[in-house]
């Protein structure tokens, strides 16, 4: 306790200090220690682990994030930053037919599939694909898939398929070839793969790559919500899009 009484005394009455340091010191110790501090807090803390679909394998988790892809903050970047956002919504996988508005419809916000990931993120940037995909099924409708005995548009669940986003996509122009170069791919491109026994898949490219193998992570609900995850190459990749076409764009502007 004596020992305890000097030290709170050492404290409190700086004229019997007898360790009183430098103020430059003291100076240059209180900056060091907020650097620091600062540095800590930007740190990205490792993501919940990923429980797959029933019928898909284990995607690897989002410990792989590094740094983000250094590229201009186009059109397609401020997609994949929208896309990025989703990861904070607490989302459970149901895909079941939901009567929704018309235009700028949603299903209930604490559910969703693969698709609402993309069509949520394209809302944050202003497009509405339930419109616009509707839109062109009317006018165009022998152009897209029957694989679901559909004799007319359906503005409730349409450009929640995935068959469906492909089409459209396509007849838009934003189609581009699919490849195994990771260069290929770049921030709010979107992709999509066949998983087998039928099932398709569709997310979006982030701005973030792979720490391990230097691949543009990929933000998607494959089964656990928003995910990002190194997925890329892991299934057989049978679309690859860039919508609005970015040329088709500048034609427009100019």
């Amino acid at each position: 306790m004596v020992a305890v009484d000097k030290h709170k005394a050492w404290i409190k009455d700086k004229d019997r200090m007898k360790y009183k340091l430098p103020n430059f010191l003291l100076n240059l110790l209180f900056v060091g220690g907020f650097l620091w501090s600062a540095f800590a807090c930007t740190q990205k803390k490792d993501a919940r682990p990923i429980s797959s679909h029933d019928v898909l394998r284990e995607v690897p988790s989002q410990k792989m994030v590094s740094k983000r892809v250094p590229v201009k903050k186009s059109f397609s970047f401020r997609l994949a930053k929208e896309a990025e956002k989703r990861l904070k919504a607490a989302v459970r996988y149901d895909g079941r037919y939901c009567k929704i508005a018309y235009p700028m419809g949603d299903v209930p916000a604490h559910i969703g599939v693969c698709t609402d990931v993309v069509i949520r993120s394209y809302r944050g940037v202003g497009i509405d694909l339930q419109e616009r995909v509707h839109l062109d099924m009317k006018a165009h409708f022998s152009a897209y898939p029957k694989n679901w005995g559909l004799r007319r548009p359906d503005t409730n669940i349409d450009h929640r398929r995935v068959p469906n986003l492909m089409t459209f996509f396509t007849r838009a122009g934003a189609r581009l070839p699919v490849s195994r170069v990771a260069a290929d791919y770049r921030p709010g491109d979107l992709v999509v793969w066949d998983l087998g026994r039928g099932i398709l898949h569709i997310g979006v490219v982030s701005t973030q790559r792979s720490r391990g193998t230097g691949v543009p992570l990929i933000v998607h609900n494959i089964g656990a919500g928003p995910q990002q995850n190194d997925i890329l190459f892991s299934y057989k990749i049978i679309g690859h899009f860039r919508y609005p076409n970015p040329e088709k764009l500048r034609s427009e502007k100019g």
